[in-house]
């Protein structure tokens, strides 16, 4: 049942693109002067959405005019003829506008002749990308109707209708995002991170292109962050067509499990670059709180040495000093140090490296789905949390500037491309030997 209307809209839809594209009559607006004077001096807005609802039933009615033929005039060659009218509906502003629908039966079948225009006026994804944008933006459910309303006839608004036009237009969203190709996306760069959000793990993955553009490439829900998890997200975007053979920098919050994964996947073209930020966060949790800041400026001033062979010698003399205070907050600095470094051996420039020796673009849009969530009061099972979570990413898709530094992305291209075939030379060398 729900085949065969989808099969009748698209076929209206299809008979009214034909129809608006050899009907060449402008369409002639008789606008009612009774109490059109009122409408502009009590409100413009309200006078342009009756001029709206108006210029629906002209289009309506010159559908019907071309299909049926002109009032009064005998035409015994008509294929159709009036049906009288029935209560219908529109969508003006994502809203729902009660109008009279004129009906047309053909004459050979004696079935009702679906209008092309009205299916076109009455397309339920104009609602739901309403709601959708709007809900993003800050407005809840339980408002909608207060805020949103113009038309005083206007229904559908309530709560449990909005929620429903939600629901189906984040998971449309979710879908687009799961399934968007990504062949032709040149991926320079990807950060890779997962964030516990309301009780469950969500491993998200946001590339950078040759521009410095940010893109969110997809993201997995599971119970930890573990390999399994990372690695059935890598294999989706194997999938969609990201090249995992192509040299590329990898920034990661340091989890074992994201290294071993992109090492599986990209092998010897993925240069892992460790998140500084969370390093140094990591090794003052081990120091007492007055030690803290010394250590943590201690590090930044070494992660910001032009020269990786200096920043090395700084850290190591650094997890010297760790031993005798601390020994396990030696370990940990010890631990994956070659990896907060790889940046400055790229030798990319200081601008570029701000942006890429950290998660923190990452971070912003964890923060913003945050923000977004927090007028949810009850998460349910399912895929409540994706669809929340796909659509706030996707919202700050559209509000991401590009990386800071975006200017020098040719000389990160050209590096990773030097260190890339490096790395091939050596293995060939030793396989060699």
């Amino acid at each position: 049942m729900k085949k065969r209307y989808q099969i009748r809209k698209r076929r209206a839809a299809e008979s009214f693109r034909d129809w608006a594209a050899t009907n060449q009559k402008p369409i002639q607006l008789t606008f009612p002067t009774q109490g059109m004077a009122e409408l502009a001096e009590r409100s413009l807005g309200d006078l342009l959405r009756s001029v709206g609802k108006l210029f629906i039933e002209t289009v309506l009615d010159n559908e019907v005019e071309e299909v049926v033929g002109q009032r009064g005039k005998l035409n015994r060659n008509r294929r159709a003829y009036r049906w009288g009218t029935e209560s219908g509906f529109c969508i003006i502003d994502g809203q729902r506008v009660p109008i009279e629908r004129p009906r047309v039966r053909s004459r050979g079948t004696n079935k009702e002749i679906p209008l092309g225009s009205y299916e076109l006026f009455q397309r339920a994804s104009l609602l739901q990308e309403t709601v959708w944008h709007k809900i993003l933006h800050g407005l809840s459910m339980r408002s909608y109707k207060e805020v949103v309303q113009q038309f005083a006839e206007a229904y559908g608004l309530e709560k449990s209708t909005i929620s429903e036009h939600f629901v189906q237009a984040s998971r449309t969203k979710l879908e687009q995002l799961m399934k968007r190709t990504l062949q032709h996306i040149s991926l320079v760069a990807m950060y890779i991170d997962g964030t516990v959000f309301k009780g469950e793990n969500l491993m998200v993955a946001i590339g950078i292109d040759r521009t410095g553009r940010k893109i969110v490439l997809g993201l997995r829900q599971g119970a930890t962050e573990n390999a399994t998890v990372v690695g059935e997200l890598l294999a989706e975007l194997a999938e969609r067509g990201v090249d995992f053979n192509a040299p590329r920098l990898y920034i990661v919050d340091g989890g074992k499990a994201i290294r071993r994964a992109i090492t599986n996947y990209a092998g010897k073209a993925a240069f892992v670059q460790r998140c500084q930020v969370h390093k140094a966060r990591n090794v003052c949790e081990y120091l007492p709180e007055e030690k803290r800041y010394a250590i943590k400026f201690r590090m930044r001033a070494a992660y910001l040495m032009p020269e990786a062979a200096d920043a090395r010698q700084a850290l190591y003399r650094l997890h010297d000093e760790l031993l005798e205070l601390n020994p396990s907050a030696a370990g940990s600095l010890a631990e994956g140090l070659e990896d907060t470094l790889t940046v400055l051996e790229l030798r990319i420039t200081p601008r570029l490296r701000q942006s890429l020796a950290s998660t923190n673009a990452i971070e912003s849009g964890f923060s913003m789905v945050e923000e977004i969530c927090r007028q949810v009061k009850r998460w349910q099972g399912s895929d409540h949390r994706l669809r929340w979570v796909g659509s706030a990413l996707l919202h700050a898709e559209g509000r991401w500037n590009r990386i800071f530094g975006y200017r020098h992305m040719p000389v990160l291209i050209n590096a990773l491309e030097s260190a890339y075939q490096l790395r091939c030379n050596q293995k060939a060398s030793t396989s060699a030997a």
